[in-house]
């Protein structure tokens, strides 16, 4: 790893780092659950209260982050609610965010994703989160972060968010790669926690769990990330739509998408929890067709 931050930082970049007055640290962990009847979230922050990496605050993308207004979950936020929650957590220009979680880079890569639409570009996802961390017995702590405020004047980067009527226009277009990044079982509709089972026609799966190794939380190596998404479709070539159940799996492969080079993506913010449960968009089934 450089000392110039990427999209993707090491652990032992950090712990060199962690009392550098420029560098914001964020836990943002959602629990996802999985149930027969839908998904339960729970945030992550008694977790952080018990444990956490030094220096680093608490990101709670269930309240703080996420339009409270919506009756959907994990909706991104307004223009005006991220400005002040970006400033209490001491984020301008001239600082360096760090993003990290307790679930496979899932909710670090949504607030990844969440940053960068707004204009924010100087931050980075800690490669293999709290698991790699805590796995090499590196420094934790119980203490409260403190910063100072920052002024960030945040600016919607709206080709980075797709509403379902671009989605339903992508359906069948060449030039558009439309991703679902749920399970392969949640694809084919023998497992349904959003609704309708299946998938939005004309989409391809790629999971955004089998781009992680189960042991580290670590993303794959780019050469093996690669050779999946290449395998899943012409992510360089297109306008690409990812999408999951609620925002964070879709926003990871989006994540590894922009890694590996594509610059069109867009992650589909009301995904299955809208689109699912309105019975005028179509859905497909492994073997059934529409719906």
């Amino acid at each position: 790893m450089s000392d110039k931050p990427g999209f993707l930082v090491g652990a032992e970049w950090l712990e060199r780092r962690l009392h550098d007055p420029c560098i914001r640290i964020l836990d943002c962990t959602v629990f996802l659950t999985p149930h027969d009847s839908g998904v339960s979230r729970e945030t992550g922050f008694t977790a952080w209260q018990e444990s956490h990496i030094p220096g680093s605050a608490f990101a709670d993308l269930l309240t703080e982050w996420s339009d409270q207004d919506s009756a959907l979950p994990l909706m991104m936020p307004s223009v005006e609610r991220i400005g002040p929650v970006m400033s209490r957590h001491g984020i301008d220009e001239g600082t360096h965010v760090v993003l990290y979680d307790r679930c496979m880079q899932l909710s670090a890569a949504w607030l990844w994703w969440i940053l960068r639409a707004f204009g924010f570009d100087d931050v980075s996802v800690l490669n293999g989160g709290w698991q790699t961390w805590t796995r090499d017995k590196r420094p934790v702590s119980q203490d409260g972060a403190a910063c100072s405020g920052g002024r960030f004047i945040s600016r919607m980067r709206r080709g980075m968010i797709a509403d379902k009527t671009e989605v339903l226009n992508a359906i069948g277009n060449s030039e558009y790669l439309i991703v679902d990044a749920l399970s392969a079982e949640q694809y084919t509709g023998s497992v349904a926690r959003y609704g309708r089972p299946g998938h939005i026609p004309s989409s391809v799966n790629l999971s955004a769990r089998d781009l992680v190794d189960p042991d580290s939380h670590a993303y794959l190596s780019v050469e093996e990330l690669k050779r999946k998404c290449e395998a899943a479709g012409d992510f360089l070539g297109k306008r690409v739509i990812t999408y999951c159940g609620a925002g964070p799996a879709s926003s990871s492969v989006a994540f590894v998408l922009t890694l590996l080079g594509a610059r069109n993506v867009a992650v589909y913010d009301g995904a299955l929890s809208e689109w699912a449960m309105d019975e005028s968009l179509p859905m497909e089934t492994a073997g059934r067709g529409g719906s």
